[in-house]
């Protein structure tokens, strides 16, 4: 009888266990997104080599479509840096995963102005772009937060 009660134990377990772990992770993941999170979307890097200004082509961004952003990047003097090479990167962080595709810098467009397409938001709720510039004065990096 202890093999049939701990079977039985173990099929009745197993499954309310993976139930519970999943309304706890969804209940995590609806929480808001940090009161004092910082939306703007030009400041100075975080090491401060750059000052970085990101827009979108088209507003406002939403949910589902590909989009277009343009990226100025200027040294702490207000000079365009027209000579950088740019990583883009990013996600939900209270998810846990990534963007959904790959943006990338598809044209310098000068002025120290950087056309990025390729992103691209599948979900509403807190999104992270991070960008790493390496350009004429070092290399920093710089994340930008999103609400949709």
């Amino acid at each position: 009888m202890p093999t049939f009660t701990s079977r039985r134990a173990l099929l009745l377990g197993v499954p309310a266990l993976v139930i519970v772990a999943g309304v706890a992770s969804a209940a995590w993941m609806m929480r808001p997104p940090p009161s004092d999170l910082d939306l703007s979307l030009q400041r100075a890097t975080d090491s401060g080599l750059y000052v970085a200004r990101l827009a979108p082509e088209t507003e406002p961004v939403s949910v589902g479509p590909m989009h277009s952003w343009t990226l100025t990047v200027e040294d702490r003097d207000g000079a365009p840096i027209e000579d950088a090479r740019i990583m883009i990167g990013g996600g939900m962080p209270q998810h846990g995963h990534g963007l959904p595709t790959a943006p990338a810098v598809t044209e310098a467009l000068g002025d120290g102005r950087f056309l990025i397409e390729g992103m691209k938001f599948n979900m509403p709720g807190w999104w992270e772009i991070d960008l790493s510039i390496d350009g004429p004065t070092g290399a920093d990096t710089i994340t930008f937060n999103l609400v949709l």
